[in-house]
This record gives structure tokens, sequence and C-alpha cells, in this order.
């Protein structure tokens, strides 16, 4: 029988019992098994780590038969031989662990008789062979061009191979395939895999430098043109930290000469000015967080009404009245529901009563510096606003007055060591200008010391005169129900009483119009005021005056800290209101105090 004879083999294999197959040319792994269309260079192209396409799982082939159901090989055909398949019931042939990047198997139990041309015949078809090695015994190596090729020639591992029709032992024989370990096939898998650990660190590399944050942008060198641009931006409060920041790497950098002090100084000085702004920002949002305490207040009140509301819902609900109407389980779940209630209110209530705790302790601070005198700053507070806007303008213009006569000095410096060339007599014209300049500085800064001169003069002086027109009024007060009183035991009529209250406004308005002109003595302090006023209380009450001993005697009991020569340094400072008398001869003399300011309004 012809082994190319297709119609032969078929009725053989039919006689066997066996399904024929295809002839030469055939695939020998169908396409079930093997992977179609396998590109080797995805895995370089992708960057994923070389895969066996065998391995089960990976989505690459089919799961592999359930190991219970034998699987069954055909019979191939090949021109110059057949391959049998083995016993289906013969466990699989054994196979060594497959070597990294294997491209070359070991094909064994070949037959005697078989040449290198039948075993390209035969393994061809797995895939294309880049070599064969041949042994002179039954045994042979045969590396593929791609991995996956191996998977197809270790499916034939089993086989019976026959040349031709014979039945000769040295013409058939058993194929063992394994895995075959080689050099080659060693190098190519680390040359690749060195390449994908290139791409990997490749791509890790422009990941980070995606995702680092971009680096701050360098500071420029110090230079003049430079100094001025940040002078100017130091200035402007939206580019005062990119400025601010500048200056600092400058002076760290050492950059602060003598040449360039000055300029240095105005950008200090320039920095400087931003703290009364850092101080309004401030300000600022302490108002803020005020009106957001002040709204959170609002809001929790509100809330605690609606508890209170609640409860007081609750409360009702428990009355007899309502209460025997329930069931006695709505009466369980209102009563747990009132409980509730009530613990929250309550702890709303102690939240906000901690609140206003805190406000009334502020406040209380607040209150605890009050003074006779707030009412006066309270009155002043625009002239002290004014007063010290002004003082800080003076400070501002005499930094800036320093800084000229720096630049000044260091000018005339420089002149003297320079030649008379034209860049001198530019300097010349600048040291004139700038002397022009301080000039004008130092007038306007004389203009504004004076006006805040008299501002103070004016604060004082109101301070003064609001003070002794207080002291004025509760003595003319006392004078006026002691003068009552003698009216009363005397018998005055009543007419006699309207002309000590027009006598009393006289005096008021006569010590207003005193008060409003220029005098030369004036009270220092709210004590001096009130001395004045219990000293002509007391020499009132004595017409034929008092020594300063006496006086001293009584003042000592109401304030034990004063001395006699304070009392009458203060009698001497006041001589419309009291006037010193001398009485005897001799060893007898004696000098005694009276009150003369109601004689002084007779007068007037």
């Amino acid at each position: 029988m012809s082994v190319t004879d297709p119609t032969a083999w078929a009725t053989a294999m039919n006689n066997l019992g066996m399904v024929p197959v295809g002839l030469a040319g055939q695939q020998l792994v169908t396409d079930s098994i093997c992977v179609p269309g396998f590109d080797p260079s995805l895995s370089m192209m992708t960057g994923i780590t070389p895969i066996n396409p065998m391995i089960p799982g990976m989505g690459l082939v089919p799961p592999p038969p359930p190991t219970d159901v034998p699987v069954v090989k055909e019979i191939i055909h090949c021109k110059s031989c057949t391959l049998f398949p083995p016993n289906p019931n013969l466990p699989p042939p054994s196979t060594r662990e497959r070597p990294p990047g294997c491209k070359t198997v070991f094909v064994g139990g070949l037959p005697e008789n078989a040449t290198e041309e039948i075993i390209q015949e035969v393994f061809e078809q797995c895939g294309d062979i880049t070599a064969i090695r041949k042994s002179k015994k039954n045994f042979c190596h045969i590396r593929f061009a791609e991995e996956f090729m191996v998977d197809k020639a270790i499916y034939l591992s089993g086989y019976r191979m026959r040349l031709g029709s014979s039945t000769d032992k040295k013409d058939s024989g058993r194929l063992h395939v394994d895995f075959a370990q080689a050099r080659d096939d060693f190098y190519e898998w680390e040359c690749k895999q060195r390449m994908l650990a290139r791409e990997e660190r490749h791509r890790r590399k422009m990941e980070e430098d995606r995702l680092r944050p971009p680096s701050p942008p360098a500071i420029m060198h110090y230079s003049e043109h430079e100094a001025a641009l940040l002078a100017e931006k130091l200035k402007d409060d939206s580019k005062f930290s990119e400025a601010i920041t500048v200056l600092l790497t400058w002076i760290e950098r050492g950059e602060v000469n003598r040449r360039s002090a000055n300029q240095f100084y105005s950008m200090v000085q320039s920095a400087n000015s931003h703290v009364r702004r850092l101080m309004n920002e401030k300000a600022a949002h302490e108002q803020e967080m005020e009106q957001a305490k002040e709204s959170f207040k609002n809001a929790l009140t509100g809330i605690l009404t609606q508890f209170e509301q609640i409860v007081a819902v609750f409360n009702a609900s428990t009355r007899q009245k309502a209460w025997d109407h329930f069931s006695k389980a709505q009466r369980k779940n209102i009563d747990i529901w009132r409980k509730h209630s009530e613990e929250l209110r309550n702890a709303h209530s102690e939240q906000l009563m901690g609140i206003r705790r805190e406000e009334e302790m502020e406040m209380s601070d607040d209150d605890s510096g009050d003074n006779p005198s707030k009412k006066l700053r309270v009155d002043d507070s625009a002239l002290a606003a004014q007063a010290y806007a002004l003082k800080e303008e003076n400070d501002s213009l005499r930094w800036q007055l320093d800084a000229y006569r720096n630049e000044v000095e260091l000018l005339k410096q420089e002149k003297g060591q320079l030649f008379r060339t034209e860049e001198s007599l530019t300097k010349d014209q600048q040291l004139q200008f700038l002397q022009q300049t301080m000039q004008g500085m130092q007038q306007q800064l004389l203009s504004i010391q004076e006006e805040l001169n008299n501002k103070k003069s004016e604060l004082e002086q109101a301070k003064e005169e609001q003070t002794h027109t207080q002291a004025m009024l509760k003595v003319l007060q006392e004078q006026l129900k002691s003068a009552k009183e003698l009216a009363e035991i005397n018998g005055h009529d009543e007419s006699q009483a309207n002309e000590i209250n027009v006598l009393t406004v006289a005096l008021v308005n006569q010590d207003r119009e005193k008060n409003s002109e220029k005098r030369s003595p004036g009270l220092k302090s709210e004590k001096e005021a009130l001395l004045i006023g219990i000293i002509s209380t007391f020499l009132h009450v004595h017409p034929f005056g008092a020594n300063i001993e006496y006086l001293w005697s009584y003042m000592q009991q109401l304030d034990s800290r004063i001395s006699a020569n304070e009392i009458e340094m203060l009698l001497m400072r006041l001589p419309r209101m009291f006037k010193q008398e001398f009485t005897g001869v001799g060893a007898t003399l004696e000098k005694r105090w009276k009150f003369c300011a109601f004689e002084g309004i007779k007068t007037v």
C-alpha cells in the first residue's frame, strides 16, 4: 500500500476503527491547543512580562480539558512517515522544568533510520526551525524561531513514529519531546528582560517627572536695576510675599555692603511699612470672627427656643387630661422622647450660658479699666486718632530723611575720591537735588511736628478745662446747698433764694468764661481738683481763715499720704480762689488762708 495513497489509508483506518485524518501538509496541532496568531513582540511593545502562552487561565488559550477525561490524539500522516498517537489511558509523558526563554527542544526515541530531512519534515509544521543538531544516537535538538512553537513540539511527545510502511525495528521508535536548556535561548531572554527593565525604568521616571511639583523659580542675582524693581514690588501688596523672599535671600547671600547699604535700608523700611497693613487685616479678621460668634449665638438661641417649645409639648402631653387617652406603648414612647428632648435642651442651654459668661467676663475686663478719665478718652478719640496718624507719618518721614542723609554722605565720599569729570558734575546735580529734597522734607517735618504739638496742647487744655469745670460745679453745688440752709435759718424769703440762684448761675457762667481764656496755672490731675473742692469747703465754713497746719491736720484724716507743702503749693497756684493774710506782730505773727472766690465774682 502506498504511503501517499489517501484511499488506502482511509480504508486501513476504517478497518482499525480509527477516524481518518488529512494527508501531508496538514497542521499537526489544532488551533484550539496552540495560540492562533500569537505575536511574540506583544510583550516588548506593551511592557508585559513574558509569559507562557500555554498557561491556563491567562486568556490566551482555552482551559485544559478535565483530567478525568482522556485526551484522544489523532494519527498524523507525513510524506515519509506516519505518527501514531499513544494510548490515551496512559499518563502523559513527563517533562522537565521549562527554562526561561526556551526555544530549543530535545527529541529522543527517534528511529535509527530517521534522517535530518525526515525530522525537519515532521517538526517544521510546528514552526520555523532555525537549527537541528542530530546525534549519532537516536536523539536530536531542534531550535525554533519563537517560544510558542516549543509548545506545539511538546504535543508530539509520546507519539510512535514509523517510516513508510516498514515494520522493521530500525524504522520505528517512540518520540520523547522535552524542554532543552540552551545558552543562546538564555542570552536572548536576558537581553529581552534588560530591555523591558529599561522601558519600565523610563516609564517610572516619566511618571515621577509628571507627578513631581514644579521647582520654585531661581532667585535672581543682586544688581542696582533688580533692586529698583524689587523696591517697587515691596510697595505692592499683591507682590509683597515674593519680593520679601528675594530680599531675604539677598541679605543672607551677603549682598549688603557699604555701597548698597542705603538701598537695602530703603527696602527694609518698605517692608516695615507693611506691618500696619497686617495689623489692619488682623483687626478685620477679628471683626469677622466676632460677627460669626454673634450669628452662632443667635442661631443657638433660636434652636434653644424650639427645644423649649418641644419640651412644653411633651409636658402638656404628660398631664392627666391628655395622658389617660394614650395607650401604654404611646406613653412609653412619649416619656422617652421627653427625656431625650430635655437632655438636649439642657446641653444647649449650658452651651449658651457658657458663651454669655465668656462675654460678661470680657465686658468686666473692659469695665475694670474704667476710671473718671475714660470719658475724656472717649470724647477725645478723634483727636487721639489724628495725633497717632500724625505721629506715624512723622516717623515715616524721619526714616526717609535718614535714608536721604546716608545717600548724601555716600555721594560726598564718592565726590572726594573721584576727579572733577562729567560724572562728578552729574553727581553734584544729584547732590543738589537731594539737598533740596531734604530741605523740603525737613520743612514738612517741622510743620507736622508743630501741628502735632498744637494738637497735644489742645488735648491737654481740653482735659484740664473739663476737670476744672467738674470740680467747680461740685463746689458750687455745695455752696448753693449751704447758702439755702443759711437762708432758711435766717428766715429769708423766696426772693432772696431766687437771688442766690441767680448769683450761682452768674458764678458758673463767669467760671466758664474764665476757663475759656488762657490761664497761666492749670490743674494737672483729678486729685488736685478734689483737693481744691475739699479745701474750698473747709475754708468756706471758716470765714476768718485757717493756718496751713490746721488745714493739713484736717486733710490728714482724709488722706494720710498728703503733705503740708503740697497743700501750700496748690493754694499758691490759685490766687483768685485763695488768699494769704498775716495777723499778729513779731512772735505772734501767723499766716492764714482764706477762700476768696466769691469776692472775685462780685468784683467782676
